[in-house]
């Protein structure tokens, strides 16, 4: 076990790990790590107690196996909601609901609240690109309020490989802190085979043969209607097809109406935190607006409902498992043996320890990985 440890240390390093103390402390014993915004921050490792403030701060925890050491949350924990939208709270949000109140939801802590709660570290992060992150100055200030060591860095993303690194080293960092370096190696491993996988089953398709789609009512700090999508949606990049929005960047984007009919991709895929607004957002709009009626997936029967990518940030399991669920649809011969439905479960037991996809679909009325009736 030790020479496996040493060389998933070494494997860290080489990867740019960048905590720089010791990590092979025991419970009380103090080790300095240098967090997501090159702070050097001294914790006790491992804690037995922490807090997670910031969009899908604590979705890393649960992703590291210890959910068990977290002793207080936000309110977006404590919402009773109609439509959860986030895995690991569904896994784990009756453990999370009892807990003491930290702060707001998005970063807004409470110092006196954390204070009087008393985790040995606070973890904060946010969500890249968005007003909702967090940095270094914020992390200091908390800090400071408290005199509890926090540990800070961007939340990332799978949309191209600056995010991506982003997201490992967040991952690298808390599992530093927490002595989850193993379980944070794995994460990762997991997740990069799982793109591979992808790709290498689509990576042949000759380019005349690949299929033009989009992603429609994407959420992005709230459920939006159709013109809502991401120019980089993760799948379609897996899987080798041709995303309609391509051309608009890397960032969340709201397209023309205009634009989309112009486009008429030949499948429309639905995110269903959209079913959130009323008359069931995108859905509805595919229903009732007579230019979207004329699209051809509309009217031939290829749109199809995928499960909610962003809630509180990015659903990382989600969007892996949606891949397949896209992949089959766009290419069923090279996802022959694939049950896109049995996938996600083995992909949400991984990562938040259940298989979870038919609660999860079941809230938005088995709408997921299904042609949607318009």
């Amino acid at each position: 076990m030790a020479a496996v440890l040493a060389a998933l240390v070494l494997a860290m390093l080489a990867a740019g790990c960048t905590g720089t103390g010791t990590v092979q402390g025991s419970a009380g014993q103090a080790i300095t790590i240098t967090d997501g915004f090159g702070r050097s921050v001294a914790v006790p490792s491992p804690p037995e107690s922490v807090v997670c403030s910031g969009s899908g701060c604590l979705r890393y925890l649960v992703y590291l196996q210890s959910q068990d050491l977290v002793v207080g949350v936000d309110d977006q924990e404590k919402k009773d909601q109609p439509m959860e939208g986030r895995p690991y709270a569904l896994a784990y949000g009756a453990q999370f609901k009892d807990l003491p109140l930290i702060g707001e939801f998005r970063g807004k802590d409470d110092p006196e609240k954390i204070l009087g709660i008393g985790p040995e570290v606070v973890f904060k992060t946010g969500a890249t690109g968005t007003a909702y992150g967090t940095s270094g100055p914020e992390a200091d200030k908390l800090q400071e309020r408290t005199g509890i060591p926090v540990v800070a860095f961007p939340y990332g993303s799978l949309r191209n490989d600056a995010e991506k690194a982003e997201m490992y080293a967040g991952l690298r960092t808390m599992g530093e802190v927490l002595g989850k370096q193993e379980r944070a190696e794995e994460v990762i491993a997991y997740t990069e085979a799982t793109i591979a996988d992808l790709e290498a089953r689509t990576a042949d398709i000759p380019e005349s043969e690949q299929k033009t789609v989009y992603i429609g009512g994407v959420s992005s700090a709230g459920a939006h209607g159709i013109i809502s999508t991401e120019p980089a949606y993760p799948p379609f990049l897996w899987v080798n097809a041709k995303n309609a929005a391509a051309g608009l960047g890397t960032a969340h984007a709201d397209v023309a109406k205009e634009a989309l009919v112009d486009w008429d991709p030949e499948y429309i895929f639905v995110d269903l935190g959209t079913t959130q607004l009323e008359n069931d957002g995108a859905i509805g709009e595919l229903k009732s607006d007579p230019a979207l009626q004329g699209l051809s997936a509309a009217k031939e029967g290829r749109v199809y409902g995928v499960l909610p990518y962003n809630f509180y940030s990015v659903n990382y399991e989600t969007i892996l498992a949606d891949a397949y669920f896209i992949g089959k649809t766009l290419y069923p011969n090279r996802f022959a043996e694939i049950d896109p439905e049995e996938k996600a479960d083995e992909i949400y037991t991984f990562f938040v320890g259940k298989p979870v996809f038919d609660e999860h679909n079941n809230e938005y009325r088995n709408l997921g990985f299904q042609e949607i009736p318009l």
